[in-house]
């Protein structure tokens, strides 16, 4: 089981931006894809991108253009930026693998994007 701890949501303005990070001290996240997720009220979990160990990334569409992943992996940490948000992005972000590892889900970090 590998613990994974998101950290830097909060309540931003339309148009705003945010960082994201997830952190592990598990070194097994230097050779695994990860990615981000989140979850709205009453809809399924999503995939909002993903990264290889490699540094190459995928984006869902809705967030293409965006949102952008990297990660430091000597420091076993995964960023997501979020630039240009919309009220659509209000979620509860997650890290995990890629594809998800039932085990790791964390607490999650809320965002929310009001006026």
């Amino acid at each position: 089981q590998v613990q994974l701890v998101e950290s830097g949501g909060g309540l931003v303005q339309p148009g705003g931006s945010l960082r994201l990070s997830c952190s592990t001290s598990r070194s097994i996240f230097s050779i695994y894809t990860m990615g981000w997720y989140r979850q709205a009220p009453g809809k399924q979990r999503e995939l909002v991108g993903r990264i290889t160990v490699g540094g190459t990334t995928t984006y869902a569409d809705s967030v293409k253009g965006r949102f952008t992943i990297s990660r430091d992996n000597a420091k076993r940490v995964l960023y997501l930026q979020m630039n240009s948000l919309k009220p659509e992005d209000t979620a509860a972000y997650y890290c995990n693998f890629a594809p998800p590892s039932p085990e790791s889900w964390g607490q999650g970090t809320q965002v929310t994007v009001s006026s």
